[in-house]
């Protein structure tokens, strides 16, 4: 808080504009270029949010030269975007509606389309009207934080009038469309010595006759606006100074590392969730502010915000110096309650009885704890993060606006306008369908090794967060770099009580909660009862028994605090129903961890917890434990060189294969998934077929 208290209430940007670089790009490279400076600043441009302009002379399919409008498409992202993420428009065809009074969103929509130069170009941006109107050839439309710091203030407008005088137009809100966009065209028109607009409760729009005007319109505009606001601001505290002293260190992570499962299963009554916490400056500032509670309930700082943080976070009020765990347990618990119940009475008084869009899920995007920080929520990690950073925004511009004059937002008709526009929706309509176990956490102990490391990849491709738990933590690392998704990797002595604690805390830490538990981590060892030692027994017994009791105990008090359930899934062994010869202590630790699977379903059904078996058998490829000396220990035992051990074990076989890795990972993403809902307690050996291991 004191480092955030050094810096300038509202932050200015940079110009990084490189004109020898721009120089070397084609015209639609070039907007490219230029959308992705403004985009990289997210004080600038929101993810997802703004949009970009170039009207363009160049032959169409003809031949003929025409002037083509490049905007932004639909659902892309200014940081990111590419000249291929852009709709090329024939401008003499859409100039003309500027010559219209009104327009439905469908029938502009539907006219734009017939625009397009190609068919097959994205959807144009919603706002694509608003830039043909503005006639200049390059436009710019950003939500700056700096600038919305004036827009969302009780008396913008005249602020802007002293910060910009003519050479802004204020706008009053109206949401994003053919209106509004004709509104811009006329004021542009209207006053010619204009260098912006400001839209009310929403950004910016600037514009230039080069691609590098255009952008240094933006820079000059955000700039101006951030010195205003720093000088008029004055001594001013942000947030009316703090209200309570934060919980810091090891202390909020124990707290945290207690409530996130209650939040976490509060707010997955319905689809299950991945949470991720922020403490870091700007959001203690917040969290502790005197005036915080109820700024943050004022409403959203811009239209394209409330799509994904809703109109409003949910604001837990707690004291970290008089209440504890259970304090703040149960006021997760009442807190989301309350949300939901608000929530459903916010749709019932906006929706439209004619054409009611199905509601969205009623739970909060944005947690604030006061004292302890902020929790995002999100179907996946990237969408808990997208509420997450784009609060970061509402939390600038409440600063600002709050430090200028009054916050003020859109009212809770014009945020249901936004939330249920059915143009806005298209955009979130573009993102791939969930994946079979979006939002779901998963654990993989032995997640270094050959089968733990499909596993997690397995599960990884599902949707799920991993986390890959092993000894090793290079290995760990290794595998959670290959998983193409969230992974974390943890460092867990299985045989260690309190590194397991520490590895499920990580994991809470790191995601809210946990949903699957894959108990993997394994060793082996093979010798004749006379030569098995008691070292040896115990160490086998350590980890297989010892371990995968101190994983399950773990995950058990996890899933009874989040109230949703779980899947259990041991990976056990053909040994644990077959008698491994000269193997006993690894056998009988086997045969143990099969019954405390059997002894854990009974316990856990109640729960919803499910527990279930797979029983490889014999897969060497890609394993440690058959890379040690159990390769060489089995193959004496059945009288036959190491490397004769593949074809041994496949001949055995009544399908006559061998098995892999992957093979004992369908196993287990059949028990982790809900394709086994209704299966606990069960066995499935993946083992090629071996009629002595034959359940009976």
């Amino acid at each position: 808080m004191t480092e955030l208290a050094s810096q300038p209430l509202v932050r200015p940007t940079g110009n990084r504009w490189d004109s020898a670089h721009a120089a070397t790009l084609s015209p639609l490279a070039a907007l490219a270029y230029r959308s992705n400076l403004l985009g990289a600043d997210r004080a600038v441009a929101n993810f997802g949010g703004g949009n970009t302009s170039s009207k363009i002379r160049q032959p169409d399919h003809t031949g003929r030269e025409i002037e083509v409008l490049w905007v932004k498409g639909s659902g892309s992202d200014l940081a990111t975007i590419e000249p291929g993420g852009f709709t090329g428009l024939k401008l003499d065809e859409i100039t003309p509606l500027f010559d219209r009074h009104t327009m439905t969103d469908e029938a502009m929509v539907a006219y734009l389309g017939r625009c397009q130069l190609e068919p097959g170009m994205p959807r144009a941006s919603i706002e694509t009207l608003l830039h043909a109107f503005v006639p200049f050839p390059h436009v710019d439309h950003t939500h700056p934080d700096a600038v919305n710091a004036i827009c969302c203030a009780e008396n913008g407008e005249m602020l802007a009038r002293e910060c910009f005088g003519d050479e802004a137009v204020w706008i009053p809100y109206i949401r994003p469309g053919f209106a509004l966009s004709r509104q811009v065209g006329q004021a542009v028109q209207d006053h010619p010595k204009t260098k912006m607009i400001l839209l009310a409760k929403h950004g910016l729009v600037t514009w230039g006759e080069t691609h590098e005007g255009s952008y240094a319109a933006t820079v000059e505009a955000i700039n101006r606006a951030a010195a205003f606001a720093n000088a008029r601001a004055g001594d001013k505290v942000a947030f009316g100074g703090a209200a309570r002293v934060s919980l810091d260190g090891q202390a909020r992570d124990d707290l945290l590392a207690a409530v996130l499962p209650v939040l976490r299963g509060a707010v997955s009554a319905e689809t299950s969730k991945v949470l991720r916490v922020d403490t870091s400056d700007a959001v203690m500032a917040f969290v502790c502010g005197a005036d915080s509670a109820p700024l943050s309930q004022v409403g959203a700082a811009c239209p394209d915000h409330l799509v994904h943080t809703k109109m409003r976070p949910l604001w837990v009020d707690f004291d970290p110096a008089t209440e504890g765990t259970a304090d703040l347990g149960a006021k997760l618990r009442a807190g989301v309650a309350d949300y939901r119940a608000r929530y459903e009475a916010y749709y019932a008084a906006h929706q439209n009885p004619a054409e009611p869009a199905p509601m969205a899920d009623p739970f909060p995007r944005v947690v604030l704890i006061a004292g302890v920080g902020l929790v995002a929520i999100g179907r996946s990690v990237t969408t808990a993060e997208l509420a997450r950073d784009l609060y970061h925004r509402s939390i600038a511009v409440i600063r600002g606006a709050s430090s200028l004059d009054r916050f003020v937002s859109l009212t809770e008709a014009e945020s249901f306008a936004i939330e249920y526009w059915p143009l806005e929706l298209y955009k979130l309509s573009l993102a791939p369908a969930p994946k079979e176990l979006a939002g779901k956490v998963a654990l993989v102990t032995g997640g270094a090794g050959g089968i733990g490391g499909a596993v997690a990849r397995s599960l990884a491709a599902e949707g799920a967060a991993v986390v890959v738990a092993d000894l090793n933590p290079a290995g760990a690392g290794e595998v959670a770099a290959t998983l193409g998704g969230p992974g974390l990797p943890v460092t867990m002595d299985v045989t260690a009580e309190a590194a397991v604690v520490a590895g499920f805390h990580q994991a809470v830490l790191a995601y809210g909660g946990v949903d699957v538990v894959i108990s993997n981590a394994a060793l082996a060892s093979s010798a004749p009862i006379e030569e098995t030692t008691v070292e040896l027994w115990d160490r086998n017994h350590a980890v297989l028994t010892r371990g995968y009791f101190l994983v399950s105990r773990e995950a058990f008090r996890v899933w009874r605090a989040q109230g949703i359930g779980g899947s259990l899934v041991y990976v056990v062994s053909k040994n644990a129903v077959y008698a491994g010869k000269a193997a006993a202590a690894y056998s009988s630790a086997k045969a143990a961890e099969l019954h405390l699977a059997r002894c854990l379903a009974e316990e856990g059904g109640a729960l919803g917890i499910r527990v279930n078996v797979v029983n490889p058998d014999a897969v060497l490829r890609g394993s440690g434990i058959w890379g040690s000396a159990w390769r060489e220990e089995r193959a004496r035992a059945y009288g036959i060189a190491p490397d004769e051990l593949d074809a041994f074990y496949r001949k055995r076989t009544t399908l006559g294969v061998s098995v892999y890795p992957e093979d004992i990972a369908e196993a287990v993403l059949f028990f982790a998934s809900g394709r086994s809902a209704k299966t606990t307690g069960n066995m499935l050996n993946v083992d090629g077929g071996v009629a002595a291991a034959y359940p009976r």
